[in-house]
């Protein structure tokens, strides 16, 4: 079994990003994926953004939505995508999280929040 194929049927990952100075930060997070590519979303502006353009190296892991982790850290890489790719990984993310995402986007369009989307793929 590759190493996505753990993530199957789960509902949440944690994702862990890395400050400037190494120290992990591990958030939970709704993701979706194709094809082994994990797609999560976050406010624009949010510091797990700003990790990732500073470092893409990120860890995932099986979490509950407290994140307790279900499972080992596996080492991996993320990237924010072009407005073309966001729009799939929104796609995935509706469908996979139903009326929860859609209450989610309502109330993220009432604040006007500008949205970032993660590509994740394992090393």
């Amino acid at each position: 079994m590759s190493d996505w194929q753990q993530f199957k049927g789960a509902k949440y990952l944690s994702l862990e990003t890395f400050k400037r100075d190494g120290m992990g930060v591990p958030t939970p997070v709704w993701f979706a994926e194709s094809d082994g590519t994990f797609y999560i979303y976050s406010l624009a502006d949010s510091w797990k953004v700003k990790r990732i353009r500073n470092n893409p190296r990120v860890r995932i892991a099986l979490c509950d939505m407290r994140g307790n982790l279900k499972g080992e850290w596996i080492e991996a890489k993320a990237r924010i995508v072009d407005a073309e790719e966001a729009e799939i990984g929104q796609q995935l993310l509706d469908k996979k999280y139903g009326w929860q995402k859609k209450i989610a986007n309502f109330l993220s369009g009432l604040r006007s929040n500008k949205r970032a989307v993660i590509a994740i793929r394992i090393d």
